[in-house]
C-alpha cells in the first residue's frame, strides 16, 4: 500500500462525503428505490448506524452538497418522467472506473471513517461479498493506485497491530484529522489497557490476601 498522501483534487467536505457515500451505499442495498430523492438521502444522511460519525444534516445542507457534487460532476440528476421529485445517483463508476468491490469498499471508507481490511470486509456483507481480507486488500491497492488515488493506508499507531485505511477524497485536511484520531484512540486504548492490567492485580493481591487470612485463622483454630 502506498505512503499516506492526500488525493490531489479531492476535497470534498463533510457533507458531500457522507452524501456521496450514501448515495454508492443504496445503490446496493436498496436498488428497486434508487436512484434517490433529497429526502431519502437525508435519511440515509442522518443514520444512527453504520454511519461514523453520526451527522444531522438538513434537507437545504444535502442538497446544497448534492448541487456540488453535481458540479463536481460526481453526482447526476436523474430525470423519470413518472417521478413527483427529483432524484440522484452517483457517477463513481463511470468517472473513475470502479467495478463492485471498489465502489463497496469506498462507501463504507465514506460512512464509516479509517478501517482494517477485516472490519471493511465484515462492513462491506452487504454490498459485496468478500472472500477473504487479501481479497479486500487487493481492492484497496488498486483505489491507492488510482490517479488521483482515492485510498491510503494510515501509518500504523502506536500499540496498535493492523493498519487502517482511509479515503482520500476530503484532501489533507481531513486525512490528518482521520490520523489524529486514529492516534487518539489507540492512546485511550492503551490507557484503558494499562488500567485493566492494574485491575487484574488488585484483584490476584486481594485473592491473595483472603487467601492468606483464610490459612491463618486455620491456623489459630489449632490452639483454641
Amino acid at each position: 500500500m502506498q505512503d499516506l498522501t492526500p488525493a490531489e483534487g479531492f476535497d470534498l467536505d463533510a457533507a458531500e462525503i457522507r452524501v456521496l457515500g450514501v448515495l454508492i451505499e443504496k445503490s446496493f442495498i436498496t436498488p428497486d428505490a434508487y436512484p434517490l430523492s433529497i429526502n431519502a438521502i437525508t435519511t440515509g444522511a442522518n443514520q444512527l448506524t453504520a454511519r461514523e460519525p453520526v451527522m444531522s444534516l438538513s434537507e437545504p445542507e444535502v442538497q446544497a452538497a448534492v448541487d456540488s457534487l453535481i458540479a463536481r460532476r460526481l453526482v447526476s440528476k436523474r430525470d423519470q418522467q413518472s417521478a413527483r421529485v427529483a432524484k440522484y445517483e452517483h457517477l463513481i463508476r463511470l468517472r473513475h472506473s470502479l467495478p463492485p468491490a471498489e465502489q463497496a469498499v469506498l462507501a463504507i471508507l465514506l460512512l464509516r471513517g479509517a478501517q482494517t481490511a477485516g472490519e471493511l470486509r465484515q462492513r462491506c456483507e452487504r454490498l459485496h461479498r468478500f472472500d477473504d481480507v487479501a481479497a479486500v486488500d487487493a481492492v484497496l491497492e488498486h483505489l491507492a493506485e488510482k490517479y488521483p488515488p482515492l485510498a491510503a493506508a494510515l501509518p500504523r499507531a502506536p500499540g496498535t497491530k493492523e493498519t487502517r485505511h482511509v479515503h482520500l477524497l476530503g484532501g489533507d485536511a481531513a486525512v490528518q484529522e482521520m490520523a489524529e484520531a486514529q492516534a487518539g484512540t489507540a492512546a485511550a486504548g492503551s490507557g484503558r489497557g494499562r488500567i485493566a492490567e492494574l485491575e487484574d492485580e488488585l484483584r490476584r493481591l486481594r485473592e491473595e490476601f483472603d487467601a492468606l487470612r483464610n490459612e491463618f485463622a486455620a491456623f489459630r483454630k489449632q490452639f483454641d
